[in-house]
C-alpha cells in the first residue's frame, strides 16, 4: 500500500493528542477524520486503523523505534507490519532489518503483549494461568457487533437490509439479537441506523439487560446508564411498555440518552440525573428491576479502547473500586423485596467483580440479598468482549 504524506500527517496529528495531550482516542479519531472531508473511505480506514494499532502496541512500538517522534514511531509500525516505507526524510534511520532482529529476540511478556508492568503483575496475580491468553486476546482487534432494535426490525430482516446496502454480516451464536460484520463498514452513515433498526453494542454488553428479565410493564432503575446504550436494550425487551428510569452522576450523558430513545422509537425511558443521596431515598424500593452496570477499570474492553492501557493505574483501579463499594452499599435500596437486581463490570479482575459482590452480600445492606447466578465473560473464551455478570434477588 502505498503512503501518503497527508493521511501520515493525520496519524501523526492524532497520536499527538492522544499521549502529549492525554484525550480518548476514539475521540481525537473523530476529530480528525472531520477535519478532511476531502479523505476517502479507504483514507479513513487507515487513518483509524494505524492509530488504534499504535495505541494498541504503543510499549513495543516504542521500544523497537530509532527514534523518539511520532514519525519514528509510525515508520517502526510500518516496518512491523511488513510493508515497505518510502525514502521519506521523517523515515531516517530505521533500518527494518534491525527491526524484526530486534523484534524476534523478544521473550519479554510486557513487551510482546505492549502492556504497562503493574498490569502484567495485577493480571498473573488476579487470573493466574488464564492471564496470559485473555491479554493475548483482548490485543486482537473488535469485531463490529450490531444489537437489532426488535422494536423496529427483527435479526434476520436487519441482515437482509444490511444485505442490500451491500454490508454482509452473519448471527452471532448464543446472542438473539447480535449481527457481526464480516467486514469493518461505518454503518453510522446509513438509512437503516439513522432510522434507529440497530445499535452498535458488543455482543457480551448485549447480555447485561437480558440478564434482568425483565418483563413488559415493569418499573426498571438503570442507575448508571451513562449514554443509554443497556436502558435501550432494555426497552426493546419489555416491548416498549412500563417504564426506565435511566440515571447517572453526569447529566451530560444523560442527553445522549433521550437522542438515542427518539431514534430507537422508545418512549419509556425517563432520564434523572443523581444529585446525591437524596434522589437515591426517593426511589427507595420502587422498582421491580435494578441495573448496576457499574464505572469499572474497562480492562475487558481493551480490543475497542486499546488506550486504556495507558490511562489506568493501581491508583485509579483502586479508585474504582471504591466507587463499586459505595454503589452497592447505596443503590440495591432502589428495589423492591422480591425484585432483581444486576451487577455488572466490562473488567476481568475478580477484585471488581465476584469478590465485591461476595463482600456486599456479607454486608449489612446485602443481606437481604441471594446470589441466584454470576457470569464472568472472558474474551479468550467468547470471542467477544470481557464481561462480569451478576444476578441477585432481594428476599421478599
Amino acid at each position: 500500500m502505498k503512503l501518503f504524506p497527508n493521511t501520515v500527517n493525520g496519524v501523526v496529528r492524532a497520536l499527538e493528542e492522544i499521549f502529549d495531550q492525554h484525550h480518548f482516542a476514539d475521540k481525537v479519531i473523530e476529530r480528525v477524520l472531520k477535519s478532511n472531508p476531502k479523505w476517502g473511505a479507504r483514507d479513513r480506514a487507515f487513518i483509524a486503523e494505524s492509530v488504534y494499532e499504535i495505541v494498541r502496541w504503543k510499549r513495543l512500538v516504542e521500544y523497537l523505534s530509532p527514534g523518539a517522534d511520532y514519525y519514528q514511531r509510525f515508520g517502526t509500525y510500518w516496518v512491523m507490519q511488513g510493508n515497505v516505507l518510502p525514502d521519506w526524510r521523517e523515515f531516517k534511520g530505521i533500518n527494518p532489518q534491525a527491526i524484526h532482529r530486534k523484534r524476534d529476540k523478544i521473550t519479554q511478556r510486557t513487551l510482546l503483549q505492549s502492556i504497562p508492568d503493574w498490569m502484567d503483575q495485577m493480571g498473573q496475580e488476579q487470573l493466574g494461568e488464564k492471564w496470559e491468553q485473555e491479554i493475548t486476546s483482548l490485543n486482537q482487534v473488535a469485531e463490529v457487533v450490531l444489537r437489532a432494535n426488535t422494536l423496529k426490525t427483527s435479526r434476520s430482516r436487519l441482515r437482509e437490509q444490511l444485505e442490500e446496502l451491500g454490508i454482509s454480516s452473519y448471527p452471532a451464536n448464543g446472542y438473539p439479537d447480535a449481527l457481526i460484520l464480516k467486514e469493518r463498514k461505518n454503518v453510522f452513515r446509513t438509512p437503516l441506523f439513522k432510522e434507529g433498526h440497530f445499535e452498535v453494542q458488543d455482543a457480551s454488553s448485549q447480555l447485561v439487560a437480558m440478564a434482568l428479565e425483565a418483563q413488559p410493564g415493569m418499573r426498571v432503575v438503570d442507575a448508571c446508564a451513562g449514554a443509554g446504550g443497556k436502558s435501550l436494550h432494555l426497552a426493546a425487551l419489555m416491548e416498549n411498555k412500563g417504564r426506565i428510569v435511566s440515571m447517572d452522576l453526569e447529566a451530560w450523558k444523560l442527553k445522549n440518552t433521550k437522542l438515542r430513545a427518539r431514534r430507537a422509537g422508545v418512549s419509556i425511558i425517563e432520564t434523572k440525573p443523581i444529585e446525591g443521596s437524596k434522589t437515591i431515598k426517593r426511589l427507595r424500593e420502587s422498582a421491580d428491576r435494578l441495573l448496576l452496570d457499574v464505572p469499572c477499570s474497562g480492562l475487558g474492553v481493551l480490543k475497542r479502547n486499546p488506550d486504556t492501557k495507558w490511562k489506568l493505574s493501581p491508583e485509579s483501579i483502586a479508585a474504582v473500586q471504591a466507587i463499586q463499594k459505595d454503589i452497592l452499599s447505596q443503590y440495591p435500596s432502589m428495589l423492591k423485596p422480591g425484585g432483581i437486581l444486576v451487577y455488572a463490570t466490562c473488567s476481568i479482575l475478580p477484585s471488581e467483580n465476584n469478590l465485591q459482590v461476595q463482600a456486599f452480600l456479607q454486608s449489612p445492606e446485602g443481606k437481604s440479598f441471594e446470589l441466584l447466578e454470576e457470569t464472568q465473560v472472558l474474551s479468550q473464551e467468547s470471542g467477544f468482549d470481557g464481561f462480569y455478570i451478576a444476578k441477585m434477588k432481594k428476599k421478599a
